[in-house]
């Protein structure tokens, strides 16, 4: 959700901090701000409503500048979007705070502070803590052991930096329960919500854990855990180039991550088969001999994840022989589990920081599941960290919000899980050297879907108008449907909902007209005379139908029936071949109706909160 950045150098830091917010802006945001300690020690800050160019401008005309500094972009839980409620925070002019997550217990700590004479600005949580912070530097504490102190009262998830004119060659930070991490520089140092942030200011990162503080100045980087001991973390070098989240000659993230896919897929696939194989040293050291005492599967995940959990479901039971329940993470942990001997608990999550999957998956460790996996795309995140088994989806950064190659390579992923589950429980060897051989080919039939862009772009002119839309698919494409219809209404704020086909005649049939477009999805599989049957009830009843067909589906186009060939594609692969063309065709309607198609309003990429 919101995005941090901060920094203390000897160097005017406004520059690094503005570019650091810029490369955060794929994770939503409404306002922007930033505070920094100028070369008399006093908080100068400034704040805008909207997008970072806001800022920007405000900047050419307002010297806000200073070697140490924070930096926010909010995406509003508590408080309307408005200068007012945008961080950072300050307090009687003498510390600023900026703060991702939800105080839970703000109100209590509000009248607290009031009645200590504390005066609030905004409407925020967040406004409690840096007010807290004062407190305890009025009491004589020192900045450290002032946010420390304040850590102990909050309830909820944060990570938040802090700087103070009381020490202003420091920069303070902690987090529990929203990521937060450390850049390493040559005399100078930094903080941001992830390293895309950073990754023009160096390769070296530290991933602060949950309950650690972190004490940073030009020379030192000094960690603290939950209990006040000093730690070493790990240090990482990050392999991101600074020039990787950049949109090049497309004329957006989406559109670029859209035609990435086909290689994005070769990467997932890279070193995990070998001579029609999957190879379970792909899962990591202690999935092989876990794998090998799995009796049924949970899969827990959010979002776009959640549908790829939902295909995965059908991959699992159809072909590797085992039960398997998916669940909304925010479901799963807020009900009774019964746990089955054997189960494996997979999570899927494209940030790997994502509140309530983190949460589910705690919960699971808990509760006694017999392994842990999760299906991921950033491998120093918090969800692959607490797993015990791991499968990178190597998408690369994905930076706009709808997510496309993260899908698709999730789907990847999964059937590489399914083939190691499979060949435990009857899986022949010749049936999982036909899975891996059309994973193989995966890569090239997602390349010939690419090349009906333009024929999708025709078909995306007659949507600009439209309200609503009605998705179809049966058997694993329904959560084919449900992502296509998702796709739409994120980015083109056209209404959309994705059915089953088999359930038109229980509801969806009533709203059928000629102004709502129904999507099919139609592969050549044992279910497609009843998708047929279900069509033609849409065009009984005057609804105008956009059909994806596979070239061997015995379909014509036809008045009221739009139909674009797919090329020929397998029956186990299909779901990730048709998502493609509902990304593409999701993303042309935006277009046409003029839509933030990168940034959809109200929206965030990676959703740290609950």
């Amino acid at each position: 959700m919101c995005g941090i950045v901060g920094a203390v150098a000897h160097r005017v830091v406004t520059p690094v901090l503005i570019e650091g917010l810029r490369r955060l802006e794929y994770r939503g945001y409404d306002s922007a701000g930033l505070a920094v300690l100028d070369d008399s020690a006093q908080l100068q800050r400034l704040r805008r409503k909207g997008k970072i160019r806001e800022l920007e401008s405000a900047l050419q005309t307002s010297l806000v500048e200073g070697k140490v500094g924070i930096a926010h972009t909010r995406w509003a839980t508590h408080g309307v979007p408005s200068e007012r409620n945008a961080h950072p925070h300050i307090c009687r002019e003498s510390v600023a705070v900026v703060h991702n997550g939800i105080i839970e217990n703000h109100e209590d700590l509000r009248d607290r502070l009031r009645q200590k004479g504390y005066d609030f600005d905004s409407e925020t949580d967040t406004e409690v803590i840096v007010h807290q912070i004062h407190e305890f530097l009025d009491e004589g504490l020192s900045l450290f052991e002032a946010v420390k102190e304040t850590c102990k009262v909050l309830e909820g998830a944060y990570a938040v930096g802090v700087v103070s004119i009381a020490e202003p060659k420091r920069l303070i930070a902690a987090r529990h329960g929203s990521p937060l991490v450390v850049g390493l520089g040559e005399s100078e140092n930094f903080i941001a919500s992830d390293v895309f942030a950073l990754v023009g200011e160096t390769q070296r990162f530290i991933f602060l854990e949950d309950g650690d503080i972190a004490d940073l100045s030009t020379e030192a980087v000094c960690i603290y855990d939950r209990n006040g001991n000093a730690v070493q973390r790990p240090v990482h070098e990050t392999k991101l180039a600074a020039d990787a989240v950049e949109r090049g000659e497309y004329r957006h993230y989406m559109q670029k991550e859209i035609h990435e896919q086909p290689v994005a897929i070769e990467k997932t696939l890279d070193g995990r088969i070998r001579a029609g194989k999957v190879l379970d040293a792909a899962f990591g050291p202690y999935a092989e001999k876990a794998f090998d005492h799995i009796k049924s599967v949970q899969i827990v995940a959010c979002g776009t994840s959640y549908h790829a959990g939902m295909v995965a479901r059908y991959w699992i039971e159809s072909i590797a022989g085992f039960p398997c329940h998916v669940e909304v993470a925010s479901e799963f942990r807020y009900r009774k589990n019964v746990v089955p001997p054997g189960t494996l608990f997979v999570t899927i999550s494209q940030s790997g920081e994502t509140a309530d999957t983190l949460a589910a998956l705690k919960e699971a460790k808990k509760l006694g599941y017999a392994h842990t996996l999760a299906i991921c795309n950033v491998p120093e995140s918090s969800i692959v960290r607490e797993s015990e088994s791991t499968l990178m989806t190597r998408a690369g950064p994905e930076v706009g919000v709808a997510s496309t190659k993260a899908f698709t390579t999730q789907l990847t992923a999964l059937l590489l899980l399914v083939v190691a589950l499979g060949k435990r429980n009857g899986l022949a060897p010749e049936q999982e050297a036909r899975i891996v051989k059309e994973l193989e080919n995966l890569p090239e039939q997602i390349e010939r879907v690419l090349l009906l862009e333009d024929e999708i772009e025709q078909w995306a002119e007659r949507f600009g108008e439209k309200r609503h839309a009605l998705y179809l698919g049966r058997g694993a494409h329904y959560p084919v449907a449900m992502e296509g219809a998702l796709k739409l209404k994120e980015i083109s704020y056209i209404h959309a909902e994705a059915y089953p086909s088999g359930e038109l005649k229980h509801g969806p049939l009533a709203l059928i007209d000629a102004e709502m477009p129904v999507v099919a999805v139609a592969p050549n599989n044992e279910l497609l005379e009843k998708l047929k049957s279900n069509l033609q009830e849409v065009q009984a009843r005057g609804g105008e139908l956009y059909v994806f067909a596979d070239v061997r589906v015995p379909m014509e186009s036809a008045p009221g029936v739009n139909l674009l060939r797919v090329a020929e594609t397998e029956e186990i692969v299909a779901p990730i071949v048709y998502t493609v063309p509902l990304q593409m065709l999701a993303y042309h309607v935006a277009l046409i109706k003029g839509t933030d198609v990168d940034q959809p309003r109200n929206l965030a990429k990676s959703v740290t909160v609950e």
